[in-house]
């Protein structure tokens, strides 16, 4: 399971998201999340999982990638499903079992809070899967620098959110190598009850923040080594530089987030008239 999880990762390409400016790729993906949380209808999020689908296919990654994405929080997608499938209650009863009650609108609230979940995480993979952690620090350090007229740490604050982000795939290959040795070494991390899981997790967790505060001195030994001293006079060997498809993507997601208020408008009209009608 830990191995499926790509938070953080980056994978070199020269796709279309690639050579786009990090800082609007940042930009975008905020108002890709204001698209997301403001479609009410099924047609309106649909524009925006299109919207997705495409910017997936035109990174140039693999689907499996997206589908590791996924799979870690897959028992959080699980409950939330039951939770809105079995508690959400309406006017269309379709099944019961006993005291439980499945209604047409939990149905759709269940289908509809998933394919949002869903393309949410997807969307926000993108940003990571075809950023370089470097890039992405200097992106966040130029959108939060009008800050630094009020004191603000933008530099600071950008770097250790990145770094984060970067510590995140090598403590899970940490995680795994002290996993396997101490099953090597007789421990038994995969069955028993809940009780004795989280005892087992203690001889793996102790070596991993021993791993994780290693890792952390030597980086900031090779900082040090490297005479860094913060934002201030820090030259950069790439500019970021926005160009034509920095500005073309901008209006796309503008055309987009203008469809789908107008769709959601258009529609509450259209079946103003049969409140009783759900699905559209």
């Amino acid at each position: 399971m830990l191995k499926d999880v790509t938070i953080g990762q980056f994978f070199p390409g020269n796709s279309l998201l690639h050579r786009m400016d990090a800082r609007f790729k940042i930009v975008l993906d905020f108002f890709f999340i204001v698209m997301l949380f403001s479609a009410k209808s099924f047609s309106a999020l649909f524009i925006s999982v299109l919207f997705v689908v495409f910017m997936c296919a035109a990174s140039g990654i693999r689907a499996i990638v997206f589908i590791k994405s996924i799979k870690p929080i897959a028992p959080l997608l699980i409950f939330t499903a039951i939770l809105n499938l079995f508690f959400v209650s309406g006017d269309h009863l379709l099944a019961q079992f006993y005291f439980i009650k499945i209604y047409s609108e939990g149905l759709r609230t269940t289908a509809f809070v998933m394919l949002r979940i869903l393309a949410l995480i997807v969307g926000m993979s993108l940003l990571t899967y075809t950023t370089s952690p470097i890039t992405l620090t200097d992106a966040i350090e130029s959108l939060l620098s009008p800050l630094k007229k009020f004191k603000f740490p933008a530099h600071e604050l950008a770097m250790m959110m990145t770094i984060a982000l970067r510590f995140i795939p090598i403590l899970l290959e940490e995680t795994e190598k002290i996993m396997s040795a101490q099953k090597a070494r007789g421990a038994n991390l995969d069955s028993g009850s809940f009780k004795q899981r989280a005892k087992a997790l203690v001889p793996v967790l102790i070596p991993l923040f021993v791993c994780a505060f290693k890792h952390a001195g030597e980086l900031a030994t090779a900082m040090e080594c490297r005479c860094y001293t913060g934002g201030e006079g820090r030259t950069r060997m790439k500019q970021l530089r926005s160009g034509v498809i920095d500005y073309a993507a901008c209006a796309v997601v503008a055309v987009l987030l203008a469809s789908v208020f107008m769709t959601d408008i258009t529609l509450a009209k259209m079946f103003e008239p049969y409140p009783n009608f759900i699905w559209y």
